[in-house]
């Protein structure tokens, strides 16, 4: 009885052990791709400053846009007036949406203009394509992508 009694203490004490903080350091939960809303990079989307475009996709694809987060997805648009890089969230995200996005497609784009990585680009809310809608933030520019399978 003595020898379960300690196999069980010895158990306990590792478990508590290791699955809090190992050796002081914060564990993160790594489950979103860090593609949550207290990222520096997500927190670059500005509410207060919006702004419409319409155009013609380029391209669709993938990049990570600070190192450590899983890949997002992005388009490069042709406008009027310029061609631009509109980043639309996680790959994770955008790939299980009934909305696909495919070059030579009109859409237009309501989000916030950021400098990334010295160039313009757009950080999308909205994408609009047709009379499909693709919303990626809310009216406080909180991502959707947020607890979006608890819904």
């Amino acid at each position: 009885m003595k020898k379960i009694r300690t196999s069980v203490l010895i158990f306990f004490i590792f478990s508590l052990i290791f699955s809090t903080n190992t050796f002081g350091r914060k564990l993160k939960w790594r489950g979103s791709g860090d593609w949550r809303a207290e990222n520096r990079y997500i927190m670059m989307f500005d509410s207060h400053n919006v702004e419409n475009i319409i155009g013609e996709v380029i391209t669709v694809g993938k990049f990570v846009p600070i190192k450590g987060m899983s890949p997002g997805i992005f388009l490069t648009i042709k406008t009027e007036k310029e061609i631009i890089s509109i980043h639309l969230g996680p790959s994770w995200y955008i790939e299980n949406q009934d909305i696909k996005i495919e070059p030579k497609e009109m859409v237009e784009i309501i989000g916030t203009r950021i400098n990334f990585n010295g160039k313009q680009a757009i950080f999308a809310g909205k994408v609009e394509k047709g009379n499909k809608m693709l919303r990626l933030r809310d009216e406080n520019g909180l991502p959707v992508w947020i607890g979006w399978k608890k819904k």
